[in-house]
């Protein structure tokens, strides 16, 4: 209202005139509604409210046991200690629901990184991680949920594709990046990032709608331009005031292709690689590259979608089998046939983080931990 209409109320006063209309928050949780409708049924049969002696002598034990309760704990030390995580499926936007993918640091509740995606994906949480890596750098710990994006394990051990295995794929991620990665199923344990998600459930969506924005593209703009800006500056603590432990941040280069999806794949008979429905072939300086039937390889789709393939520890650039040539030599003319020669692609150096047996060695050692856990 402030922002808008120039109207300058406090909470309290809004709050007091919809309750005296019977409109009661949002937010309201079930007790706050039931309490509300008997007191609304008893006024209207003008029933006394005011409790006889002898029964306000039952009332003595306000006492609750310790699961039934949630009480404060104690907030991290440093900045970049403990960041929370999670995704909140809402109406954010348009008529269809949409995955707020949320981090928010523990010590100064504040939120280092948001993006909207289609579902909960590990893609959105690259975006969010891609945030943080950039603007602060590394932290020390992710305290997640134990949703599909970061523990996922097929109750069909044959079925399983690194696609869609992605706490092997984040895991992998955090592991080279050194941050530490714990999840829980227990939503009061991150109570922190699920209030924020109730929020921005409040006022985020208001905000969308009064600005007319109905895309992702528009939202993930007017998010990360506009809102966690104005949002941290309202509700966070100055994290310039606490002391530190997010460490410096990476390159570029190094961010692009730590945050990438790794997919185990052979080699076929007609030496390429099926990739999402796809045919490619490895090549080197523009030199298509040839290997044996049945080789191991390890396929890297970087963050910004760059495909390579690793093949007996050296990496090669993959380029798509089309359909129909692009250019014949015999029919175009010599001029059409040099335009269509490509330059020399940039291939990262095998000190990434792309070696197939170390990828396969954490799939198994975090298959291994969710199944004993």
């Amino acid at each position: 209202m402030e922002e808008k209409e120039n109207i300058k109320v406090s909470y309290k006063f809004i709050y007091n005139i919809l309750t005296k209309e019977g409109i009661l928050s949002p937010k309201a949780r079930r007790k706050t509604k039931r309490e509300f409708a008997k007191q609304k049924l008893l006024q209207e049969k003008k029933i006394n409210l005011t409790l006889p002696e002898e029964e306000i002598s039952e009332i003595v034990n306000h006492e609750v046991a310790l699961e039934d309760s949630h009480p404060r704990l104690e907030k991290s030390k440093y900045f970049g200690e403990i960041i929370e995580q999670n995704g909140s499926i809402h109406k954010w936007f348009g008529e269809t629901k949409t995955c707020l993918h949320l981090a928010i640091d523990k010590a100064t509740s504040t939120i280092v990184g948001a993006w909207f995606d289609k579902h909960e994906t590990l893609k959105g949480y690259y975006h969010v991680l891609y945030q943080i890596l950039t603007k602060y750098g590394i932290p020390y710990k992710f305290f997640t949920d134990n949703r599909t994006v970061f523990n996922y394990m097929s109750l069909n051990p044959d079925k399983r594709t690194s696609e869609k295995d992605v706490l092997t794929q984040y895991g992998y991620a955090c592991k080279q990046l050194g941050i530490d990665l714990e999840t829980s199923s227990v939503s009061q344990a991150k109570g922190l990032i699920e209030r924020t998600n109730g929020t921005f459930q409040g006022r985020l969506v208001a905000e969308l709608r009064l600005n007319n924005i109905n895309t992702i593209e528009e939202a993930n703009k007017y998010l990360i331009d506009v809102f966690v800006p104005n949002f941290n500056t309202k509700f966070a603590l100055d994290y310039t005031k606490f002391p530190s432990v997010f460490e410096t941040s990476p390159s570029e280069e190094v961010i692009n292709y730590t945050l990438a999806v790794l997919t185990p794949r052979k080699i076929d008979n007609g030496n390429s690689i099926k990739f999402y429905n796809e045919y490619y072939q490895p090549y080197l300086d523009n030199e298509l590259k040839c290997f044996s039937p049945k080789t191991q390889c390890l396929v890297i789709k970087a963050f910004d979608g760059e495909l390579f393939v690793t093949i007996d520890e050296k990496v090669y650039e993959l380029k798509k089998l089309q359909r129909n040539s692009s250019v014949s030599k015999e029919l175009d003319v010599a001029n059409e046939v040099n335009e269509i020669k490509e330059k020399n692609k940039y291939i990262p150096p095998m000190s990434h983080p792309w070696k197939l047996a170390s990828f396969k060695k954490q799939m198994q050692k975090a298959h291994y931990k969710h199944k004993y856990a």
